[in-house]
């Protein structure tokens, strides 16, 4: 039952959640372990204190600086604590009480991760993708999509975008998209399925073009990089909500 107890633990365990995936995307980029040593001030190495770790309310009683070397601190962190806060809640009205919900809680973290670690460094780590490709695929094996759209949807995913990225690479003698976005797509793929990866693809597709469009208009020009990971994030969260209604949509046209 949907109380209003519930939504707020499982909004104030989103948080806590959150507070781990910062340490995730500070760390992961920089090749350090994300369990030691303890969360401290990336400026002056102090320890945090407890209070300085709670999700949110630490940043907000600091006013986003740290109270010994009053270095400044990201307001993504508790942007990032509140996100994740609000995707549990989602997720639990859309999924409920099953072993999907684990499984869709575990992939938007994930996405979360690889959404801003892109977007602050324009990288995708493997540690994350790699796994990610094959826990979609074990998962599917119980649970939806099912083994055989997560499989073809993590093959199809990896090698559309890789033929993309090499042609782009021949023709034009510039990388256009990396190996991190071909092994990201691939991991949508194997926990949403084939359809619902090319559903993501398509809103990733967009909402690039739309930015590339206003950065020439902007006077950024055609070699402005954009970190197509992140748009893979957005349409990936957008696809797993809305993405099934959409294609049910979409197929009524062709009876």
């Amino acid at each position: 039952m949907i109380t209003p107890v519930v939504v707020v633990l499982l909004f104030a365990f989103g948080l806590i959640v959150g507070s781990f995936l910062n340490v995730c995307i500070y760390r992961l980029p920089r090749r350090e372990s994300v369990v030691w040593p303890a969360s401290h001030c990336t400026s002056c190495s102090r320890v945090l204190s407890w209070y300085e770790n709670v999700p949110v309310a630490g940043w907000l009683a600091l006013r986003g600086r740290c109270r010994t070397c009053h270095a400044a601190i990201s307001p993504m962190y508790p942007i990032v604590e509140l996100v994740t806060g609000l995707a549990f809640v989602g997720s639990f009205l859309v999924y409920g009480l099953t072993p999907l919900l684990a499984v869709r809680l575990l992939f938007a973290c994930a996405m979360i991760v690889l959404f801003v670690i892109d977007l602050q460094h324009q990288i995708l780590p493997n540690v994350i993708t790699v796994p990610g490709i094959v826990v979609g695929v074990a998962a599917s094996v119980f649970l939806p999509p099912g083994w055989l759209s997560s499989f073809i949807g993590a093959l199809v995913g990896g090698g559309l975008l890789y033929v993309i990225a090499e042609s782009y690479y021949r023709l034009r003698g510039i990388e256009g998209l990396g190996m991190g976005d071909v092994k990201m797509l691939a991991m949508i793929g194997a926990f949403l399925g084939w359809p619902l990866m090319l559903v993501t693809l398509v809103f990733a597709s967009f909402a690039g073009s739309l930015l590339g469009v206003a950065l020439i208009a902007g006077g950024r020009g055609m070699r402005a990089k954009l970190p197509f990971g992140t748009f893979l994030a957005v349409g990936a969260m957008a696809a797993a909500v809305v993405g099934d209604p959409l294609v049910t949509w979409y197929l009524a046209f062709y009876p």
